[in-house]
């Protein structure tokens, strides 16, 4: 490790925190032999549901030098979006927190666009890609595989004495940094998660998702109807879920964000549980114009809202 490079990595990171970001990490760019294993189990048991895009470019999924070739490291960075601030009418169907604002992809891409120009300047020329959620990466694996948190029983990326409400980022660049050490797993015995989510998709010794059983899944990710046997079991959410975050003891570290974009409209807390049951087409374009809401379209959303609704009413 030269002096150079040590210098480049700590002026890196301290531009990251600048930038916003809560934490960051820097693993070295190579094949993901167990996390391919695994991968492929997951996938042989139809745990994805109907993400079939999940089985696309595996080959790249598991290995970030085919993916941007000629890379050498996979910079992970996280981004907080927790708030402490509810929707006002506590009956209302509920929103995950981290679609409360603008849509976190743009918002986050942004910051990664400075922060890798930034780069540039420091080093020249030097080729990268940058990820929000938007490509094959396993971008919780390489936040352990960097050191940037553990994956807890629920799945997600857990950092100590920060927790979970965080959203991942990544640029895959072929400039060589010094690289950062993974930590060790801290959920220890505790099964909350397990234990609160409605619907059993975690599995009983954690670690291992059903996502065709998740709440978000169902809300978000699935196309068809939503299966009459989750009936009563969504935790009253109608896009995404915070259950097995809202319930693990590393959140009661948690911050609010500092993000104005992630700032919920006033029109979106003061909803009640009536409003939302009545929603119109043009309220939902008004209320979700900026959101990752916008992802299901005022039909998914409303299928969610039917799903939900009591039949007495």
């Amino acid at each position: 490790m030269n002096s150079n490079q040590a210098t480049i990595t700590r002026l890196f990171k301290e531009e990251a925190h600048r930038l916003g970001f809560s934490g960051i990490a820097i693993a070295k760019a190579e094949f993901m032999n167990e996390e391919a294993r695994n991968l492929e189990t997951w996938l042989n048991q139809n745990y994805h549901g109907e993400m079939a895009y999940m089985e696309n470019h595996f080959d790249l999924r598991v290995d970030p030098t085919k993916l941007v070739p000629g890379s050498k490291s996979v910079i992970c960075l996280m981004y907080n979006y927790h708030t402490p601030v509810k929707q006002l009418d506590q009956e209302a169907p509920k929103i995950a927190t981290y679609a409360f604002g603008k849509d976190y992809h743009k918002v986050v891409r942004k910051k990664l666009k400075l922060l890798f120009d930034f780069l540039k300047k420091q080093v020249g020329a030097v080729e990268g890609r940058l990820f929000v959620d938007s490509a094959p990466v396993l971008e919780r694996d390489w936040a352990k595989r960097s050191g940037l948190g553990w994956i807890g029983k629920n799945t997600l990326m857990i950092t100590p004495q920060k927790g979970s409400y965080f959203f991942l980022a990544e640029i895959i660049c072929d400039f060589d940094f010094e690289y950062d050490m993974p930590i060790r797993d801290h959920c220890g015995t505790c099964t909350r998660c397990i234990d609160a989510c409605p619907t059993e998709a975690i599995s009983h010794t954690g670690y291992l998702l059903d996502a065709s059983k998740c709440i978000s899944y169902l809300t978000i990710e699935l196309k068809n109807e939503i299966p009459e046997a989750f009936k009563g079991k969504m935790g009253g959410y109608m896009y995404g879920c915070d259950i097995c975050q809202e319930v693990c003891p590393w959140n009661r570290f948690s911050k609010p964000h500092l993000e104005t974009d992630f700032e919920p409209s006033e029109e979106l807390l003061r909803m009640t549980k009536k409003e939302w049951y009545e929603l119109a087409e043009d309220s939902f374009d008004q209320i979700f114009a900026y959101s990752a809401v916008k992802r299901t379209k005022f039909k998914g959303l409303k299928r969610n809202l039917d799903f939900l609704k009591p039949q007495t009413d």
